[in-house]
C-alpha cells in the first residue's frame, strides 16, 4: 500500500510502537529494511539522549575543580594580617617609651626609719641625727634612673656634671623638679640638704615662705667656713620619708615632725662638713684638754667661688703653729 501524498513512509516496526533500537535506527537514517528516512530534528531527539551526554561533561568539570588548590586562612588575609601585626607592634612599642619617659628618675627599696638608739649619758652633748648605712658615690650619667636601697638616700649614686649634680643651692617649691640625683652631690662637697614632704606644712605658701627665711639666714660651713650659696644648703621636696621633715648631711639623717629651725642648727654645727667624703678643706687641729692655747690655727677656708676646685697659690701657706704635747 502506497503513503499518502506529502507524508513520509513509516519505519517498519512503528506501528507497534517505536523501541530503542528503532528510534536509533530512525535517527541514523536506516530502517530495518534498508530504507533511507529523513533524520529527526534535535528537538525531536529522546529526552534521556541528550541529558546523558551533558550531565557527564558537567560532573567532570566539578571533580576538577574540587582537585584544585584552595587557599589557606593566612594566604586569603595576608595583608590584613600582616598590617595589624604591624599596628600591635607599633602600639606596644609607643606604650614603652611612654611608660619610660614617664617613669620617675628615682625608685626607693626602703623608706629608712633608723633604729632607737639608747639615751645619751647624763650631761653628755647628744648626738643627732642617725647614721644611715653608705651606698656609695657612683657617678651617672644625667637623666640615668637610679634605685636607692633607702630613702631619703644620705649617700649613692648621683651626677657629676655643672646645673645637674650638685645643684644650685636654693629652694625649691613643691612643683620643682629636683631629685637626689643632683642634691647627694652638694652631700658630697659638706653641704647638709633640708627636705619636706609634699603632704607637709613645708608645701604651703606659709611653710615656703618660713623655709625661704630660714635659707636666707643660714650660718657658713662649721669647719670650712663655707658661707651660704657656695655649695649648700639644699632645700627641696622629696615625699618618700618616713617624717615630714629630714635634715640630711653624708651619711646621717635627723628626723622631724616640725620644722625646728633651732635643732637643725645644731645639727649642722655638729656634723656640717665633717662626714663628707670629699672634704673642702684642712681641718683645724682639736683644741687640747689641757695645757695653754694653741697659736689660731691660720684660715683654711677656700674662697666661695674655689670652693669646688681650689686654685694653686703661688705663696705658700704658713705653717700652723704647733700643738703643745
Amino acid at each position: 500500500m502506497s503513503a499518502a501524498p506529502g507524508v513520509p513512509p513509516r519505519a517498519a516496526g512503528t506501528e507497534n510502537g517505536s523501541t530503542e533500537t528503532g528510534a536509533t535506527s530512525t535517527e541514523s537514517g536506516a530502517t530495518s529494511s534498508g530504507a533511507t528516512t529523513t533524520a529527526r530534528p534535535a528537538a525531536a531527539r529522546p529526552a534521556a539522549a541528550r541529558v546523558g551526554p551533558t550531565r557527564v561533561a558537567r560532573s567532570g568539570r566539578r571533580e576538577h575543580a574540587r582537585g584544585g588548590h584552595k587557599a589557606s586562612f593566612m594566604e586569603r588575609y595576608r595583608t590584613a594580617i600582616v598590617a595589624v601585626t604591624a599596628l600591635i607592634g607599633v602600639v606596644l612599642v609607643s606604650t614603652f617609651v611612654f611608660l619610660s619617659a614617664s617613669a620617675p628618675a628615682t625608685a626607693c627599696t626602703n623608706v629608712w626609719v633608723p633604729a632607737a638608739t639608747a639615751s645619751p649619758a647624763a650631761n653628755a652633748t647628744p648626738e643627732l641625727g642617725y647614721v644611715q648605712p653608705d651606698m656609695g658615690r657612683r657617678h651617672i650619667n644625667v637623666g640615668e634612673k637610679v634605685t636607692y636601697t633607702y630613702c631619703p638616700p644620705a649617700s649613692g649614686s648621683h651626677a657629676n656634671r655643672a646645673g645637674a649634680g650638685p645643684i644650685q643651692p636654693r629652694v625649691y617649691g613643691p612643683n620643682d623638679t629636683v631629685g637626689p640625683q643632683g642634691w647627694i652631690h652638694n652631700l658630697e662637697h659638706g653641704a647638709m640638704v633640708l627636705l619636706y614632704r609634699g603632704d607637709s606644712e613645708g608645701a604651703t605658701d606659709a611653710g615656703q615662705t618660713a623655709l625661704r627665711a630660714f635659707y636666707d639666714s643660714f650660718p657658713p660651713g662649721p669647719v670650712c667656713g663655707a658661707p651660704r650659696g657656695a655649695i649648700g644648703p639644699v632645700i627641696a621636696r622629696f615625699d618618700q620619708m618616713s617624717t615630714p621633715f629630714e635634715a640630711i648631711v653624708w651619711d646621717r639623717v635627723l628626723p622631724l615632725e616640725t620644722l625646728d629651725q633651732a635643732k637643725i642648727l645644731a645639727y649642722w654645727q655638729q656634723w656640717g662638713e665633717r662626714t663628707n667624703p670629699e672634704a673642702q678643706c684642712t681641718p683645724p687641729s682639736p683644741a687640747p684638754s689641757t695645757g695653754p692655747a694653741p697659736s689660731p690655727a691660720p684660715s683654711t677656708s677656700p674662697a666661695p667661688s674655689t670652693l669646688h676646685s681650689p686654685a694653686p697659690s703661688s705663696a705658700p701657706s704658713p705653717a700652723p703653729s704647733p700643738s703643745p704635747s
